[in-house]
């Protein structure tokens, strides 16, 4: 997925009600950027970050500038939760994740069940259909990388609803899209939302697959990358 627009560099002066984030840009003015995560972020940033945004000019936006990347040693990580679904959806049309290659059609947001979507649906004459359900993934505690950074009665939701698709006989996905460069396998954040790594098992136990994958963020482009390796452990 490349950027539709350049990237602008800031230096981030503070995050607050969880959307805002005031910036300073290199020519020293100050702004304030739409902020679009409404996790904890942690280990995100820090006052003093250089963090990277998108611009609109759009004058019915009531906020310009769009916060996208976070700078840190080792790369950069991307915290705009908008983007993980086109990332994940260009991977499957261009064979970079090969256990969900081989289907005729890829769609995405599309309804199933009472009220639900889902992020993409795989089809094929040949095979069942295939739910995938993605969610950005950005918490780094020490060589772990874990999901979710806050309680997530949606996320729970989500994996229920995976369940009872996997139970009428189709394929069902959960793709954990691990961005930021860091960090050596992915497991639930159970200190955070136990109930979220109860519920991630327990689909695992019903036939839900999961998937962790790596995201290649620069200035221009966000990509899939290799796996990420799993301990689901509780």
């Amino acid at each position: 997925m490349h950027f539709s627009t350049a990237l602008h560099k800031g230096t981030l002066l503070k995050r607050y009600k969880r959307f805002l984030a005031d910036v300073k840009l290199s020519d020293g003015t100050i702004v304030t950027a739409h902020c679009p995560n409404t996790g904890s972020m942690e280990s995100c940033y820090q006052e003093g970050s250089i963090i990277w945004m998108t611009h609109s000019s759009d004058p019915n936006r009531k906020l310009a500038w769009t916060w996208e990347l976070t700078e840190i040693e080792d790369g950069f990580i991307g915290i705009n939760t908008a983007r993980p679904n086109q990332v994940v959806f260009e991977g499957i049309k261009d064979g970079l994740i090969p256990q969900l290659a081989g289907y005729d059609s890829a769609r995405r947001e599309v309804k199933y069940g009472k009220n639900s979507r889902i992020d993409v649906l795989l089809e094929s004459k040949d095979k069942p259909e295939c739910y995938v359900e993605i969610k950005n993934t950005t918490l780094r505690r020490g060589q772990q990388i874990l999901f979710p950074d806050a309680v997530t009665e949606r996320g729970r939701k989500h994996l229920e609803e995976l369940v009872t698709v996997k139970q009428a006989g189709k394929r069902a996905v959960m793709v954990f899209l691990v961005n930021r460069p860091d960090g050596a396998e992915f497991s639930p954040a159970d200190s955070i939302d136990p109930d979220y790594g109860l519920a991630l098992r327990a689909a695992v136990k019903a036939g839900v697959e999961v998937i962790a994958l790596r995201c290649i963020n620069t200035t221009t482009e966000m990509k899939i990358g290799n796996p990420v390796p799993l301990n689901l452990k509780g």
